[in-house]
């Protein structure tokens, strides 16, 4: 028995998949460009020699309680998200840089939490109308939007993800900032990405959308201008805990090469390839960085 223990052991070896080998924990929230981060990221680990497991689909509070509580090792998320939803701040910090080194400083002296490097494109909230109704009624900013809905016989009917509804930086607060007023029996909430269906049936009018949403090509809309600057800025990090970090800090390194080379336009296509032409967002990830020659395996 115990000479075929040994055996199965070496086996196991040869195959490159022995005991010892350094095990991470990736997890994404529940949208498309969440799960194409987390996939580039495994990408990468896999290629470095790590054993990936994904845990993906996770509400905002759910990933990072996850993240907190060890049940995962790293995930991507947003700068503003940390800023006004996890801190609570209030306070409108503009510069992306120095949102960025806040949250990367209080994350990392109050829960252990580190920022890796910042990738230098904003996926902010925002709102999309059909390209039709944007020139029908010559509407190009939130502000433009107000006029019209305080002023309008129309009964137009807005459709926001359920986090939008509640957050501190969501519909509401963006109402009241922009003065628009809206009876709550016209804002409709569903899931992520279902926004777009409802307005292509013209069961809502206005859309909750990401600003570097692939289905905005899909569908035709257009984005309104945040013109007040009221939604804070949602530059994405790959967040890990400290513990994991300091085991294994060539991580950084590793993932280095989603700050140098993605960008709004190039995210926003990885969006729209899963979203539209119908791919998986780890085929995806692994096109893109084969394409850049990054990938040894």
């Amino acid at each position: 028995m115990k000479k075929i223990l040994i055996l199965l052991i070496a086996g196991l070896m040869i195959l490159g998949i022995g005991f010892s080998a350094d095990r991470v924990s990736v997890g994404a929230k529940n949208f498309t460009e969440e799960y194409v981060m987390g996939a580039l990221a495994s990408a990468l680990l896999e290629d470095a020699g790590f054993r990936v497991s994904e845990d993906f689909g996770m509400s905002t509070f759910a990933v990072r309680t996850a993240l907190k509580t060890g049940q995962i090792d790293m995930y991507p998320d947003y700068t503003g998200t940390a800023w006004t939803a996890f801190f609570k701040k209030e306070e409108v910090v503009r510069d992306p840089v120095e949102l960025y080194e806040r949250v990367k400083k209080i994350d990392l002296e109050e829960n252990n939490i580190v920022w890796l490097d910042r990738l230098p494109f904003n996926n902010t909230y925002a709102l999309g109308i059909t390209n039709e109704m944007a020139k029908k009624y010559n509407l190009r900013t939130l502000e433009d939007l107000a006029e019209f809905i305080n002023t309008t016989d129309e009964n137009i009917i807005f459709g926001v993800e359920y986090e939008f509804y509640d957050r501190p930086d969501g519909f509401f607060a963006m109402a009241d900032a922009y003065g628009m007023t809206v009876n709550k029996k016209n804002v409709k909430t569903m899931d992520i990405g279902m926004t777009y269906e409802a307005i292509a049936r013209d069961s809502i009018q206005v859309a909750m959308v990401f600003s570097t949403d692939g289905k905005l090509d899909k569908y035709n809309l257009t984005v309104l201008e945040d013109n007040q600057n009221f939604f804070p800025i949602y530059n994405p990090a790959i967040t890990i805990r400290k513990e994991v970090y300091d085991k294994y800090p060539e991580i950084e390194e590793i993932l280095k090469p989603l700050s140098q080379y993605l960008n709004a336009n190039i995210i926003r296509r990885m969006n729209y390839l899963v979203d539209a032409a119908g791919m998986e967002p780890d085929e995806v990830a692994k096109d893109f960085l084969n394409g850049l020659g990054l990938l040894k395996k």
